[in-house]
């Protein structure tokens, strides 16, 4: 009977589900004591553990941000090549323009000139707008770079070296050269022998 009384004050198990008889979460927490004491040496590793996790997750992210880096200047390369590779094949077709533009000078080819100088301004206005530069070669200095020799030329008129003529112009794409100027240049003569 002793068992039944103290079921009775206990509470029946659906009385300790209500609300009122659930206890407080503060309650439920023990109370804490004095914090616990860490020998120096044990304090001295996690310390360093801590910093070599620190000094790893600093160059993580700095490794991430490199790779971000080096994926967008890859991209940005990539789309400049293919624009390049899309844009060599019409190098021949503004030459073909140039030529046909300075051949018929004829008073009678007038709107013909007219209307091919307009396809030729449109063509070019739109390469430029993508990054087609044409190369300036007359009169600079020969760059084995951005110029093609086809001819020397001996003058001692002209500094040895400075590109006399443009026989075919010369284009670069976003600083990549993509056809280079095929150029007349100027060398200076041998200095005669003195052989006696």
């Amino acid at each position: 009977m002793s068992d039944l009384v103290e079921k009775s004050r206990a509470g029946s198990p659906a009385e300790s589900n209500s609300p009122a008889a659930a206890p407080s979460p503060a309650e439920e927490l023990p109370v804490a004591g004095p914090p616990a004491v860490v020998p120096r040496e044990d304090f001295d590793a996690l310390r360093a553990e801590r910093d070599d996790l620190l000094n790893s997750l600093v160059r993580l992210q700095a490794d991430f941000e490199n790779y971000r880096k080096r994926i967008e200047r890859d991209r940005a390369a990539e789309h400049y090549r293919a624009v390049g590779a899309a844009i060599e094949p019409i190098l021949p077709v503004l030459d073909d323009f140039e030529r046909a533009l300075e051949t018929h000078r004829d008073p009678g080819y007038e709107k013909f000139r007219a209307g091919f100088d307009l396809i030729y301004r449109r063509l070019w206005a739109a390469l430029s707008k993508l990054g087609l530069k044409r190369i300036e070669s007359e009169g600079r200095q020969f760059d084995p770079h951005e110029h093609q020799a086809v001819e020397r030329v001996e003058s001692r008129e002209h500094p040895d070296g400075v590109v006399l003529a443009e026989l075919a112009a010369g284009y670069k794409f976003h600083d990549r050269v993509l056809r280079p100027a095929m150029v007349r240049v100027a060398v200076h003569p041998p200095a005669p022998r003195n052989d006696a």
